[in-house]
């Protein structure tokens, strides 16, 4: 199984596809396909990024381990009646 995209078959690959996009939509093409790669890349940067500890951290906080929930979102004891506006 040789190299397949070398010499004539690159050149077979490459005028199949001028001949299925058309001349005109090529740039058009290659420019989607330039601007999903810089999506791509931005978002795995980000993931990366996620994943690293951050340097001024001693530990672990209770929120980024998910034990404890912000007081916002605790629900309200079943004894306390609702606020009045």
């Amino acid at each position: 199984m040789g190299n397949l995209f070398a010499g004539p078959h690159l050149w077979i690959i490459l005028i199949i596809i001028l001949l299925l996009f058309g001349a005109a939509k090529l740039p058009a093409l290659a420019k989607s396909l330039g601007q999903s790669a810089r999506v791509f890349k931005g978002e795995m940067k980000a993931m990366k990024d996620d994943d690293a500890p951050e340097a001024g951290a001693d530990g672990p906080t209770a929120t980024s381990t998910g034990t404890a929930a912000p007081a916002a979102e605790r629900p309200a004891d079943q004894d306390t009646p609702p606020r009045a506006s």
